[in-house]
């Protein structure tokens, strides 16, 4: 574990100063029928789906292969992981069950994912039961994982025939997990993630259909997670309870950007989202935030890991992104929180990523993601009056 930065806590304190005004109403461009909407006054946050405040989360990848035997969701080191959130100051966990699609034109969902399904299915039941005792809230997020290669954003079965069957293959999927959740009490449900050629689409009506069928299943609050570049084109979000995006924005568009560039890329990244959350009049959730360890991360945080080379390792461009993209959030009425992409359920295994990985667990980022989850933001609603940080207090969560 790294000691924050003393600078950090001025920062996050002065977030709305990098904030660059507060945004304006603005409506879907992909519902025509839609009116604007008057954005509620600035100092009456959005109404969270869920209760306990914003969202401070981690996401826990799973170690789902018989070669690491009782190491994965549910094991003793998974309770190891769950531990070091509660310590960083995490409130959440977000847990990620895959699916298995053979390539882009596939029309079904295997649920066998390197374990048989029903090891995984108790594993995750375990892995909800251990987070809830140590006091966190659960998101469940069941992920689609191309065996061939490609996106899962562009998965096409291309004729109407096949787009059906596709629809009620993973709407299968997806009630197999939604039963689970509502099962374990879990508190927030992602219904898919990053479905771009089907929710930016005319084929989205067929995706609505998925949602009220998980309705009928599951109790609890529904998010989806949109890719960050194209989520003002989704066409669900109006039946959601909190709009979802995986945040792999870029801060700037050169190599070499400083401190003060990246902050303004934040900037206008709070403006922009908050335009959306103003037009949908919904709190908007980080579903996924993150970069890799290495120089300018900030230009293609999508990039992954496994695929570069020759990387120079640069723990400091990690935090100093992390901070620009947190820091201008932390003071917006529309946030409901963000989750860290991503620890691991072994936290002793290495050979998940790379150095350069995205993963901020023992790095620079780690102290400004404590930083953040610690700060007063302002979805967690008004502070007392003298509700300064005493000695006492500062002493057990180790500023002094």
């Amino acid at each position: 574990m790294v000691k924050p930065r003393p600078a950090l806590a001025l920062l996050f304190a002065a977030a709305s100063a990098a904030c660059g005004g507060e945004p304006k109403p603005a409506t879907p461009a992909t519902n025509p029928s839609a009116v604007a909407i008057e954005r509620p006054a600035p100092q009456t946050p959005f109404r969270l789906p869920f209760g306990g405040g914003p969202v401070r989360g981690i996401t826990v990848g799973p170690i789902e292969s018989s070669l690491h035997p009782n190491k994965g969701y549910g094991s003793d080191p998974y309770q190891r992981t769950v531990d070091e959130v509660v310590r960083l100051g995490g409130t959440w966990v977000s847990l990620t069950p895959f699916g298995r699609v053979w390539d882009l034109h596939s029309t079904g969902v295997d649920l066998t994912f390197e374990k048989p399904f029903e090891e995984n299915r108790e594993a995750l039941r375990r892995a909800i039961d251990q987070a809830h005792a140590s006091g966190l809230r659960v998101m469940l997020v069941p992920h689609l994982w191309v065996e061939t290669g490609g996106w899962r954003a562009l998965i096409d079965p291309k004729t109407d025939e096949g787009w059906e069957a596709w629809q009620q293959s993973y709407q299968r999927f997806v009630l197999t997990w939604a039963t689970l959740a509502e099962e374990t009490h879990v508190d927030l449900l992602s219904v898919g993630v990053e479905l771009r050629s089907w929710v930016t689409t005319n084929r989205a009506p067929s995706f609505q259909r998925v949602i009220k069928a998980v309705r009928g299943v599951y109790s609890g609050p529904l998010t989806y997670a949109a890719n960050w570049d194209d989520v003002e084109h989704t066409v669900i979000l109006g039946d959601l309870d909190v709009i979802g995006i995986n945040a792999f924005y870029p801060l700037a568009d050169k190599d070499g950007a400083g401190v003060e560039q990246l902050r303004l890329g934040g900037a206008k990244i709070a403006e922009r989202v908050g335009k959306l959350a103003a037009a949908w009049r919904k709190p908007v959730l980080f579903t996924e935030i993150g970069y890799t360890t290495r120089k300018d991360p900030a230009i293609k945080p999508w990039e992954w890991p496994d695929h570069m080379k020759d990387v120079v390792v640069d723990e400091q461009a990690q935090a100093d992104a992390y901070e620009a993209l947190i820091s201008p959030m932390l003071d917006q009425s529309w946030f409901a929180g963000f989750f860290v992409w991503r620890f691991y359920a072994d936290p002793d295994d290495m050979s998940q990523e790379a150095e350069w990985g995205f993963s901020p667990r023992g790095k620079l980022a780690e102290a400004v993601v404590r930083d953040a989850f610690r700060a007063h933001w302002y979805t967690d609603g008004p502070r007392p009056l003298g509700a300064a940080l005493t000695r006492n207090t500062a002493k057990k969560i180790g500023v002094f």
